[in-house]
């Protein structure tokens, strides 16, 4: 007989890099903006932290419409990283973040090794808590090929983001390659803080009554539910190859969801796609986490990390 304890007793305090978070529950980056568009609907001080939407040295106008499409569970999204460039981001976004008590994890994207160290240079004095590298970005060195999908591509721009970043270093990983563990032990060697994953996975749908593509650039990322399986592989894989904490996240739609990546091996979740559908998800999944320790007598949800071998 397991003795339940009051949620009040739970802890559920996570440290990532040498940052206290106050839960292990974020939000995954395209998801949720700076947080300007939720702040309505969601208290962001009980946030572990908010992951910014992609932002890179230069504003990006991002790909034609339309860029969304909705799929049997999940969407597929191909935006193209639209940002305002890090300038208006500096002056907005971050003093916006700072009125409220959680973390703040900068996600960084760029088209070449220069403009994610540009990048991460102009966040060196800001008052951000971790940098996220999105590295599904394509390299336009290599023609177009992202620097997630080769190993020796990763660890290097790896060791260049770590050689003159001032924060922890997550590096963000795509589910688009052979061995997603290949990937995470190329990102440690690089000298990563800690690893993101999954990215979203390539797909497509196609709109049988006008004949043409759903989204105009022909393929997009899927994200959502359906994609959560896989995910949850990932994680498991990841959290068994490597030494560094991992972010997990896909298709977390609940409590359930998140315990899921937890026990896989993830130090923290992220919830995505469920924020357009219910807003209040984030905070659900927290009050979920804390509910499940106590009802299992579990006084710190780090015992549950990485608890399913």
């Amino acid at each position: 007989m397991v003795n339940s304890i009051n949620p009040n007793q739970v802890n559920m305090a996570v440290n990532i890099a040498g940052v206290d978070f106050k839960n292990p529950v974020t939000v995954a980056s395209g998801t949720f903006g700076s947080g300007m568009e939720y702040c309505e609907y969601v208290d962001l001080n009980k946030l572990g932290a908010v992951t910014t939407k992609g932002v890179a040295n230069v504003p990006w106008a991002g790909n034609p419409t339309p860029r969304i499409a909705e799929t049997y569970g999940g969407m597929i999204n191909a935006v193209g990283l639209q940002n305002p460039g890090l300038d208006t981001f500096i002056a907005r976004d971050i003093p916006f973040l700072k009125k409220y008590d959680t973390k703040i994890i900068v996600n960084v994207c760029g088209k070449s090794e220069e403009d994610y160290v540009d990048a991460v240079e102009k966040l060196g004095d800001q008052p951000v808590d971790l940098l996220e590298i999105n590295i599904s970005c394509p390299n336009v060195k290599e023609g177009g090929i992202a620097f997630g999908q080769v190993p020796s591509s990763a660890e290097k721009i790896t060791k260049a983001v770590k050689a003159v970043a001032k924060q922890p270093v997550i590096m963000k990983l795509s589910p688009n390659v052979t061995d997603i563990t290949e990937m995470a032990k190329a990102v440690e060697a690089g000298g990563a803080d800690a690893v993101s994953l999954i990215n979203t996975l390539t797909g497509m749908k196609i709109d049988v009554n006008r004949r043409t593509f759903a989204v105009a650039n022909k393929t997009g990322g899927l994200s959502g539910p359906a994609i959560r399986p896989v995910a949850v592989r990932m994680v498991y894989q990841t959290a068994n190859a490597i030494n560094i904490p991992i972010i997990g996240m896909g298709g977390i739609t609940c409590a359930e969801d998140a315990l899921e990546f937890i026990m896989a091996g993830a130090t923290m979740v992220s919830v995505g796609t469920a924020n357009f559908n219910d807003p209040q998800t984030t905070i659900k999944v927290i009050e979920g986490i804390r509910s499940y320790c106590a009802q299992n007598g579990i006084k710190d949800v780090k015992e549950l990390i990485g608890c399913v071998k």
